[in-house]
């Protein structure tokens, strides 16, 4: 099954008022894998004991799956910035059967992600999973990226830089001084600890699997790389952008209104391997063992795992840690079982999830090398 048709049609059910997470659409992916498709009456069941929660949400499953089933759904309907919802025409193909099996089928652009506008108390947010975020909370992810960002440059290294003034006295160099006075320490040199010169390159999966989440935690990326001048930030689907000039603007909206004018393949498929073998070709060669490499991906590749173990492999060798950040990792029910995720996890120092302030708070000492 096409994983975006998937999570199209997920779309449209949470457009409806269904809650659908992201946990429902990797469980009703896995669903569709072992049962007959050709088969109406299993599809429907199987996936309304997913994607529904209570017998209110049947009548709207069923209006919505018969659209998706009967090739004409004259109307899918879309959340969009805000809590606006408006329709869109959209052509289907014959039957849900040919929908299932047509895996490589475009996503289409410029797709936005749901934002439902949530509760405003402090304490429940840290908690609040992304696609539950209103506008004015999602700031908080940038202010998030800036605190960490100066915890990370206030980080003390084990070497030593003379000051002019300072709590602890540079023997060596006194002595040194005191030869012009006769032995006598007249003059006291200084010193501190050099603050730790960690890089960062952040490594986002844009394509039509990670919809749900990626546009935020490019701006947590955003505020990386706005706070921080040792940062290189890249996404893909099935081809490799680096976006690192795009970020660099006073707002997030602008910046995000660059990366749709110059990077091209949102929410499209996605081929993890071949994109970070692709970065491995192009940008190796700046990754030493004071970077800390982190990709925001749920795993999902269409490509073939051996290539993805071999590009992270190389990524590994090179780069201080391995970071990879999957934003379902934060369902208790979650398990890695994508051929994508098993090829990847032996090559991976840090496996986290990333789908809420919590998450990302939890991130600041895997960047500290």
């Amino acid at each position: 099954m096409e994983i975006e048709n998937l999570v199209t049609f997920c779309r449209a059910l949470r457009g409806r008022g269904l809650s659908v997470t992201p946990a429902e659409v990797v469980t009703a992916a896995t669903v569709l894998q072992v049962i007959d498709t050709k088969d109406r009456d299993e599809v429907f069941l199987s996936l309304r004991s997913v994607l529904t929660t209570s017998v209110d949400d049947f009548p709207v499953f069923a209006e919505l799956f018969e659209a998706f089933w009967n090739r004409s759904p004259r109307k899918l309907i879309e959340r969009d910035s805000g809590t606006t919802v408006r329709a869109r025409n959209v052509s289907q193909p014959k039957g849900l059967a040919f929908f299932l099996e047509n895996w490589s089928a475009p996503v289409r652009a410029g797709a936005a992600p749901v934002k439902v506008p949530g509760a405003s108390d402090t304490a429940s947010r840290a908690q609040k999973d992304f696609t539950d975020f209103s506008h004015e909370e999602l700031e908080q992810i940038s202010q998030l990226a800036r605190r960490i960002v100066k915890r990370l440059a206030s980080k003390p290294s084990r070497r030593w830089q003379p000051v002019a003034r300072g709590h602890r006295v540079n023997l060596r160099r006194s002595l040194r001084l005191s030869l012009k006075t006769g032995g006598e320490l007249i003059e006291l040199a200084y010193k501190r600890r050099r603050a730790k010169r960690t890089k960062l390159v952040v490594i986002c999966d844009v394509s039509g699997s990670m919809d749900m989440y990626s546009r935020l935690l490019l701006q947590f990326v955003y505020g990386l790389q706005n706070s921080f001048a040792k940062v290189e930030s890249f996404v893909f689907a099935t081809t490799l952008s680096r976006i690192t000039g795009e970020l660099k603007n006073k707002t997030y909206r602008r910046a995000l209104d660059r990366l749709a004018s110059n990077v091209q393949g949102w929410s499209g498929g996605t081929r993890i391997g071949a994109s970070l073998a692709n970065f491995n070709v192009q940008w190796l060669r700046r990754i030493d063992k004071r970077t800390v490499v982190i990709i925001l991906s749920d795993g999902w590749d269409t490509g073939e795992p051996e290539q993805l173990a071999h590009a992270l492999s190389k990524l590994q060798e090179r780069a201080g840690r391995l970071v990879w950040l999957n934003p379902l990792l934060g369902n208790s029910t979650y398990q890695p079982l994508t051929r994508g995720m098993q090829a990847a996890l032996p090559f991976i120092n840090v496996f986290a999830p990333a789908h809420d302030l919590a998450s990302l708070r939890a991130l600041e000492p895997h960047l500290v090398l």
